[in-house]
């Protein structure tokens, strides 16, 4: 199987580059990502402007490309010049990504690009460090927790957190109880007002969570899905509310016009 590997923090990240490595156990390996960091990028896509797809240096036996572009844009691309991937594995994120940062992750995003792309997606992260060694003595993790969902093939997205010297592996859920996301209001050097985008630390986890796993020194998996559909809300509904005919409506709209009208209306949300 070919394995496209990519991430959020760039072409040049140590946790990219163990998680090439690794995983050229389970197939052939290319790595396709960003020139420049990309964390926090979520799902965009560069709609409105070229790229470029170029060779890059990497690990010996590797082939590896680098795109201008997020980490979203570098899965398209790798899967458009590879049409035999399979699999694509994001990470190893310098950071975690757990609980409402999988909403706003770019190492996600890669992963669930992937996903959209009729592929299965896999992220990795772990709590930002420089040191070398301790990212290297999560290989053999990483490699467990491949082994693990490498023949789950019913598993089309998934998210993994890796803490230091884990205790083991639970499968969890993803934890939404509460937004960690916070402004901090500043001033530049010249005293005008500027504002930082952080998170705060949450004390509180929901058992069963991602964060409530972490946080105890397991390595969490969260399997994810596409369809963020609220079953509940719509179960609460009868056949009546859920469709609502209007007494008196315009004819039928023609295939043209309407293909024009969805055109202008995704126009308008890019």
């Amino acid at each position: 199987m070919r394995l496209l590997i990519s991430n959020d923090d760039g072409i040049f990240s140590p946790g990219l580059a163990l998680l090439a490595r690794v995983a050229q156990k389970h197939g052939d390996v290319v790595v396709v990502a960003p020139d420049n960091e990309n964390s926090s990028a979520s799902h965009s896509i560069s709609s409105s402007r070229p790229l470029s797809y170029r060779r890059a240096p990497f690990a010996e036996g590797i082939e590896a490309y680098r795109v201008n572009g997020t980490p979203a844009d570098c899965v398209a691309l790798g899967m458009f010049h590879h049409g035999d991937v399979g699999l694509v594995l994001s990470g190893v994120n310098n950071g975690p990504n757990l609980g409402n940062a999988i909403w706003h992750s770019g190492t996600m995003a890669a992963a669930r690009q992937a996903a959209l792309l009729g592929a299965r997606g896999i992220a990795f992260s772990t709590p930002s460090t420089g040191d070398d060694a301790r990212l290297e003595a999560l290989a053999g993790h990483v490699e467990k927790v491949l082994d693990l969902l490498f023949p789950r093939t019913e598993i089309r997205l998934a998210n993994v957190n890796v803490p230091p010297n884990p205790r083991g592996i639970q499968w969890v859920r993803q934890a939404v109880e509460k937004y960690d996301g916070e402004v901090v209001p500043a001033n530049d050097p010249y005293g005008r007002p500027i504002y930082w985008l952080t998170v705060t630390q949450l004390k509180e986890h929901r058992e069963g969570t991602d964060l409530w796993a972490f946080e105890r020194g397991y390595i969490s998996i969260t399997p994810l899905t596409l369809d963020i559909t609220s079953d509940e809300a719509l179960q609460t509904m009868s056949e009546d509310e859920r469709l609502i005919e209007f007494a008196e409506h315009p004819a039928a709209v023609e295939p043209v016009v309407a293909e024009a009208v969805m055109r202008e209306a995704e126009s308008a949300g890019n």
